[in-house]
């Protein structure tokens, strides 16, 4: 973008010697753009599946004792709580065994 209105600048308002200097700004700006660009994606690796959900917390919509069932970001899982969680409560997420969640309790604040 940057370089695309330097280049509208050179062909149609500039005078000569401004204009190789606006076109040289314009192309240095948009290689930045790239370089940062390229960098500011490669920051962390993209994490999918499994591992993305380890960590997260879900809600019990059946009551685990220990098994039932829990809902994470709107989708439904069977979840394990070996302690136990009745309905409403949060829960976080410690492994995913196959299609099943396995949950510890949060304790409440």
């Amino acid at each position: 973008m940057l370089l695309l209105i330097a280049i509208l600048l050179a062909v149609f308002f500039l005078p000569s010697p401004w204009n190789v200097l606006v076109l040289a700004l314009g192309l240095f700006g948009e290689v930045g753009e790239v370089v940062f660009g390229i960098w500011y994606s490669r920051r962390r690796r993209a994490t999918t599946g499994a591992e993305s959900m380890v960590g997260g917390t879900a809600k019990v919509i059946e009551a685990c004792r220990p098994n039932g069932r829990a809902s994470f970001k709107g989708e439904r899982w069977e979840a394990v709580c070996d302690e136990g969680a009745e309905i409403g409560e949060r829960v976080r997420i410690k492994a995913v065994d196959g299609l099943t969640l396995v949950v510890e309790r949060i304790p409440a604040p």
